[in-house]
C-alpha cells in the first residue's frame, strides 16, 4: 500500500463532501467537482494553498500538530477521522519505515484460558485485518458459519462478507456490516500500511468483489468499542446482542465479547447456542478448545446440516 496515495484520497473524499454553505463560504462559478476547493480549504485551515496542494499529494512529513488540528477543524473531521489522519502523519514521518511489532498469528495460553471462562457470552479474539485467531466454544457455536466458509483457514471478517453469500443471511444488517469492516480497514491501514498481509487482502478484496471496492473507495473510517449487533443464525434464529470491544495492547489484538439484554428474547436464544455449543464440544475427537472449527471435517457434516 502506497502510503502517500491513502493520504490524498482520504483529503480528497473529506474535502468532496462539504460544500461551501455548510463551511459558511461563498458559493460562485461553476463547480466541476463536489465539495470544497483547494483553495477553500486551504483558507479554512489558515495556510497557504501552495501548502495545502503539498499535503493533499499525500505529503504529511514534517506537518505540525497545529496544522492536523486546522486541517480537522477545516474538514469536520470526528474523533475517528481526526485519529486516522494523525496515524498517515506518523507514518509519513522520518521514523515512516519503521515496522510495528509483527502481529501474533495465535493468542497466548493465558488468553484463551480467559476466553473459556466466558461459558456465558460469545467471545473471540482478532487482529487488525479481521482475523479470527481464536473463539471460546460459544463464540465458535455464533460465528459457525464464517469458520466454516473458511475451509480450515483462519477465518476472516472481510473474506466472509465479501465473498461468501451466506454472509447475507448470517448478518442481521449486511450493509451495516460491510460498511463497518471496510471502515476499521482502512483505520488499520493508517495504523500499519506496511502490513504486507492487509495489503494482499485489501488486494484480493478488490479485485474479486464490486461491493467491497465501492466501500473502498469513500475512505471511511471507525472504530467500534461498544454497540449492537443483529445476526441471523441458521441453528437458533435471530439473536440482537450487544458487543464490548478489548484492546489487549501487549498482543496489539482485539478481545470481542458479545451479550444480550436480561430477560429479552436473545437471551433465551443464546442459551440454546449455549446447548448446541456443548453437543459439539461433546463430538467424539474434540478435545482441542482452542481449535476455531467446530468439529473435525469428518463429523461435522451432521451437526451443520442446518446451514
Amino acid at each position: 500500500m502506497d502510503s502517500r496515495t491513502e493520504i490524498r484520497e482520504f483529503l480528497t473524499s473529506r474535502r468532496a463532501r462539504i460544500s461551501p454553505q455548510q463551511a459558511g463560504l461563498p458559493s460562485y462559478g461553476t463547480r466541476r467537482v463536489p465539495g470544497l476547493r483547494r483553495a477553500e480549504v486551504a483558507q479554512l485551515a489558515g495556510i497557504s494553498v501552495e501548502y495545502y496542494s503539498r499535503l493533499e499529494r499525500g505529503d504529511l512529513s514534517g506537518v505540525s500538530d497545529s496544522v492536523l488540528d486546522a486541517l480537522a477543524r477545516a474538514l469536520r473531521l470526528d474523533d475517528e477521522e481526526r485519529t486516522h489522519l494523525e496515524d498517515l502523519a506518523r507514518a509519513a514521518g522520518p521514523a515512516r519505515r519503521r515496522r510495528r511489532r509483527p502481529t501474533p498469528q495465535q493468542v497466548r495460553p493465558t488468553v484463551q484460558r480467559l476466553l473459556d471462562a466466558m461459558t456465558d457470552a460469545p467471545a473471540f479474539v482478532m487482529n487488525g485485518r479481521g482475523d479470527v485467531l481464536a473463539t471460546n466454544a460459544l463464540g465458535r457455536a455464533l460465528y459457525a458459519p464464517m469458520i466454516d466458509a473458511a475451509r480450515g483457514a483462519t477465518p476472516n471478517h472481510s473474506r466472509f462478507i465479501f465473498l461468501d453469500p451466506r454472509s447475507h443471511q448470517f448478518w442481521g444488517d449486511w450493509e451495516r456490516a460491510a460498511n463497518d469492516t471496510v471502515a476499521l480497514l482502512h483505520a488499520q491501514v493508517g495504523r500499519d500500511p506496511y502490513d504486507k498481509d492487509l495489503a494482499d487482502l485489501i488486494g484480493e478484496l478488490s479485485t474479486r468483489s464490486d461491493d467491497f471496492r465501492a466501500r473502498w473507495a469513500r475512505h471511511d473510517v471507525r472504530q467500534h468499542h461498544i454497540g449492537t449487533k443483529p445476526f441471523h443464525h441458521p441453528v437458533v434464529g435471530d439473536l440482537h446482542l450487544t458487543y464490548e470491544s478489548l484492546d489487549l495492547t501487549a498482543d496489539n489484538l482485539t478481545l470481542v465479547a458479545y451479550g444480550t439484554e436480561p430477560g429479552s428474547e436473545s437471551e433465551d436464544k443464546l442459551r440454546l447456542l449455549a446447548s448446541w455449543a456443548g453437543t459439539l464440544d461433546a463430538a467424539p475427537g474434540h478435545d482441542d478448545r482452542s481449535r476455531l472449527r467446530p468439529d473435525p471435517p469428518a463429523s461435522r457434516s451432521r451437526p451443520l446440516d442446518a446451514f
